[in-house]
């Protein structure tokens, strides 16, 4: 705000120096700068607590910034029916009476700025048809009534930022159906109501961040179907306005920077066909983007800075074929992978500054035909290898500053191609020793070939290792090696397939391969590979697995499981197979399952008196009836006769 007014102070000087020799005359000499030749009056920061009288009919441009106005009364300024722009800032206004305008049908250009107004009454500007730039920022105002800015039909520009509003009711805008820009950032504007900007049909740029937003109802950008630019940073939203971005069809660039978004959900930006560029930065709790987030979009530009993505975001991006320029800056990311940004077929610029990146492996950058700047300044990376990109040729900047680069042959190809590449700050070398701090421009072309030199990789364990072992076992093999850089160990099994640091048959942090409960398919060579930038060297080694007979896998006595084998430690006896368990195994087995059936028990006596307690009183006694056979003997009536009987059973 002072360097704004301090270029308006200039602008006055140097009329006022182009005008010299001109004699001041007319009615306002004494407190203003009045020039004939010009319709220019300068009244500014001459402490006038009035508007002065006597100004010339025909000033165009009138400057009363840096005074003490508490206010401006009814038609003070009738009398200047040519005045275009009127500058009231930097005074102590408090009230706008109506009607204060009133007369001035050509004024173009009102400023009130960093005043104390703290409400606009209605129809405040009414009398000024043909405004077309209105800045009420810097006030203290708390409300605006509706129709408060009705009658200014030709405005385009309004601002209302650094205020104190909470709210702006519908309606407060109606009757400005030409404004093309609208400012009401830094207010403490808490929700956007539905319809609030439904009477600016022509509102091209809306800048509304640092407000205590916290809620956008869905129709509140209702009508806004021309607006290009939207500006939310700094508000107290935590996740994306879907349904509320959905009318604005005509959207350009959105900004959504410092807010606490904690992920872009799917379809997060499905109806702004039209945008161009996507600006999300500062948002330290957005970690991740799901897969279609931004499924819909054609953006060139796209910025997902100083957030918490701990990997290029490869899933959502690779639809965006016409993205030029990504910046993934301030992001916890390490490694660039291959072949993944491949879709990416237009973009040319690249910034991953201050992410602690360790490495971009070669091919990151392939299919990236018109790649043209990377910056990856103030990360720890050691080397970038010309394999990288699709083509070093396209290269026109390449940021390295801030790295501990390796200065050896695999940055040889950057040394002859520096002339061609500009660096910004020329990076530094940090190792060898021998080279330790030099920037890479102090280096002469005599020096390269002695410097920027490496020593093929070498496999030191060239004892043969060939293994034949049972089936259950564990196996390892080792692979030692030596070489600057220091190379990269890779195993490959018997089918050729590069093995990884997981699963059963698994590569260790220190190169050695461990093949775990060995399985008769693991039979085979394996394949030792030593590389790195000056050469490979490699190793086989053989694993045989035997494999046990059918019958004694299902033999009585003993226990196994696929994989497994459970044995005493002792040698087998004339060939035999050794007995599967030790006997203190088979001690500890035997107490367990008898001390668990002891539980059980003891927790089923437990539990059915517990429950007989609360059946009330318990019968101690109980009389069974029952029906023997009937007898064999027949009486004189030839019927056989049934006994009955009863006993008395006593419970415990």
């Amino acid at each position: 705000m002072c360097v704004a007014a301090d270029w308006r102070r200039l602008h006055w000087w140097v009329v006022l120096q182009w005008v010299v020799g001109v004699a001041l005359s007319g009615p306002c000499s004494q407190r203003c700068d009045c020039l004939p030749k010009l319709p220019i009056v300068n009244c500014s920061s001459r402490q006038l607590a009035s508007v002065p009288d006597g100004l010339p009919d025909d000033t165009q441009t009138l400057n009363l910034s840096g005074n003490q106005l508490r206010t401006v009364a009814r038609r003070r300024f009738s009398g200047l029916t040519l005045l275009r722009e009127l500058d009231l800032s930097e005074n102590m206004l408090t009230a706008i009476e109506a009607e204060a305008f009133a007369g001035l049908q050509n004024l173009l250009t009102l400023r009130l700025a960093r005043n104390r107004l703290k409400i606009i009454p209605v129809r405040a500007f009414s009398g000024l048809p043909n405004v077309q730039f209105l800045d009420i920022s810097e006030n203290m105002l708390t409300a605006i009534e509706a129709e408060a800015f009705a009658g200014l039909l030709n405005l385009l520009t309004l601002r209302l930022a650094r205020n104190r509003l909470k709210i702006i009711p519908v309606g407060a805008f109606s009757g400005l159906p030409n404004v093309q820009f609208l400012d009401i950032s830094e207010n403490e504007i808490l929700v956007f109501l539905d319809d609030m900007f439904r009477e600016m049909p022509s509102l091209q740029k809306l800048e509304a961040s640092e407000n205590d937003l916290v809620f956008i109802s869905n129709r509140a950008f209702g009508g806004l179907a021309n607006l290009q630019e939207l500006n939310l940073d700094r508000c107290n939203l935590t996740s994306v306005p879907v349904e509320a971005l959905s009318p604005l069809t005509g959207l350009l660039q959105l900004r959504l920077c410092r807010l606490g978004l904690t992920s872009l959900p799917n379809h997060s930006f499905r109806t702004l066909i039209r945008l161009r560029e996507l600006h999300v930065s500062r948002c330290p709790w957005l970690d991740s983007l799901a897969a279609n987030s931004l499924i819909g979009l054609n953006l060139s530009s796209l910025t997902l800075s100083h957030c918490n993505l701990s990997a290029v975001p490869y899933s959502p991006l690779h639809h965006l074929v016409y993205l030029r320029y990504l910046d993934l800056s301030y992001n916890p990311i390490t490694i660039i992978l291959p072949n993944l940004l491949g879709d990416l077929l237009r973009l040319q610029e690249l910034h991953l500054v201050g992410t602690g990146l360790l490495r971009i492996e070669p091919g990151a950058f392939h299919n990236l035909a018109g790649f043209r700047l990377l910056n990856v300044s103030g990360n720890r990376l050691a080397t970038l290898e010309s394999s990288a990109f699709h083509s070093v040729g396209t290269l026109e900047v390449l940021r390295l500053d801030g790295n501990p680069l390796a200065c050896d042959c695999r940055l040889l190809w950057l040394m002859r191609r520096r002339s061609r590449i500009s660096f910004g700050h020329s990076p530094t070398c940090g190792s060898p020793v021998q080279v330790q701090g030099r920037m890479l421009h102090d280096f002469s072309e005599v020096e390269l070939p002695r410097f920027f030199t490496c020593r093929q990789a070498r496999i030191l364990t060239r004892k043969p290792q060939d293994v034949r072992t049972d089936e259950g076992h564990t196996v390892l093999f080792f692979c030692a090696a030596d070489g600057d850089p220091a190379p990269a160990i890779t195993w490959m099994n018997p089918k050729r397939s590069i093995l990884t640091s997981s699963g059963r048959v698994r590569v260790l942090p220190n190169g050695t391969l461990e093949v775990r409960y060995a399985q008769v398919q693991d039979s085979g060579y394996y394949l030792c590979v030593a590389s790195n930038a000056a050469g490979n060297d490699s190793v086989s080694v053989s694993l045989w697995v035997r494999g046990f007979p059918a019958s004694t896998r299902n033999r009585s006595g003993q226990f196994f499981l696929e994989g497994w084998s459970f044995t005493s430690g002792q040698a087998p006896v004339n060939g035999s197979q050794p007995f599967p368990f030790d006997v203190k195994t088979l001690v500890i087995a035997v107490t367990m399952g008898f001390l668990s059936f002891l539980s059980s028990v003891a927790v089923c006596f437990v539990f059915m008196f517990f429950w007989s307690q609360s059946k009330g009183q318990i019968k101690h006694t109980a009389t069974i009836d029952f029906v023997p056979r009937s007898s064999a003997s027949a009486n004189r009536t030839g019927r056989t006769t049934v006994e009955t009987g009863r006993f008395t059973m006593k419970l415990i």
